[in-house]
């Protein structure tokens, strides 16, 4: 699944994961439309994942996920 799959899975708007993963708007657009984002950034989006859905999520699950 993409990040953006991730996010409609759990009900939430770009915005609304953004503040759930405590990153800025506009890191997780980028991270949403495959550009490099840090891990710091991609490991705050898996935890937010993780909590939400109430399994674990790693980021090698996330399809297209590009971490500098």
């Amino acid at each position: 699944m993409t990040l953006d799959d991730y996010r409609k899975e759990c009900g939430w708007s770009i915005l609304e994961m953004a503040k759930r993963a405590n990153i800025d708007f506009g890191t997780m657009k980028r991270a949403i439309s495959g550009e490099t984002i840090t891990a710091r950034s991609a490991k705050a989006i898996v935890k937010a994942i993780s909590e939400e859905m109430k399994q674990t999520v790693s980021i090698r699950d996330i399809e297209g996920l590009n971490i500098k």
